[in-house]
């Protein structure tokens, strides 16, 4: 028998790996249909779905080793992530899907959002005032108006596949919806700044690299949270604090 391997575990949701296969249990159904509407629908590649009776999903497992880990030096190449940003192109140029996603909340939901966070990192004395207000200086940038797209929500480094130079699979569609594009492109670099151009290469139109290193500021002010009362780390190192600290 496979051995049964615990990927991610926490009060929201648990994504268990029994040999090439994973099953995703979620709390919230309507992130499961996201996820799998989602993967319907985007023209990249995606995990298969092999079955789906609520709660849980379940999904074949992704050729290839993930882009990287937040945190670690990513192996892979320039031309790999490079392929990262066509693939991402590819996304942003399709059809909008139907629903709105967590990437699409508005300005003003954001602000709040953003000043909800700064007050409670600095209240319970979780980072300094300083590195907190210089951030949230650099995060208001991402603050105005965008045309929205078919985006990820959650392109983490590790939610990319990689066989080579080439793109495998991206996993983990939930948060996937109407969004700003700059937002998903943030969202992968996070922490990799020096892979930036590559995507940006890639993905093969100008984008506003201010406004992506605004989103950096702005996710990472918004995680450490949650991230914590999730049994996270926000700062071991090269993670979000570390992100934060990068901007000072």
């Amino acid at each position: 028998m496979d051995e049964v391997k615990m990927v991610v575990a926490h009060s929201e949701r648990a994504t268990l790996r029994i040999g090439d296969v994973f099953l995703k249990v979620d709390a919230d159904q309507a992130r499961i249909d996201v996820e799998v509407k989602a993967m319907t629908l985007a023209p990249v590649p995606t995990p298969e779905v092999l079955w789906h009776k609520p709660p849980v999903l379940a999904i074949a497992a992704v050729p290839g080793t993930a882009l990287g880990r937040l945190g670690e030096p990513s192996a892979a190449s320039p031309a790999a992530w490079a392929a990262a940003g066509a693939t991402i192109r590819r996304l942003h140029d399709a059809p909008l899907p139907p629903w709105p996603g967590q990437a699409s909340r508005g300005l003003d939901e954001l602000a709040a959002d953003l000043h909800r966070e700064c007050e409670w990192l600095v209240t319970n004395g979780v980072l300094p005032a300083d590195l907190v207000t210089r951030n949230r200086q650099v995060a208001e940038v991402a603050l105005r108006p965008w045309t929205p797209v078919f985006t990820h929500g959650d392109l983490q480094i590790d939610h990319v596949f990689v066989d080579g130079d080439g793109i495998t699979g991206i996993i983990d569609w939930s948060e996937a919806g109407q969004g700003d594009a700059l937002y998903d492109l943030a969202t992968l670099t996070l922490g990799h700044e020096e892979h930036l151009g590559d995507v940006v290469t890639g993905y093969g139109t100008d984008v506003d690299l201010d406004v992506i290193r605004a989103w950096w500021s702005l996710r990472s002010l918004l995680n450490v949270r949650w991230l914590v009362e999730h049994g996270f780390d926000p700062f071991a190192p090269g993670c979000e604090v570390d992100v934060l600290r990068s901007r000072l």
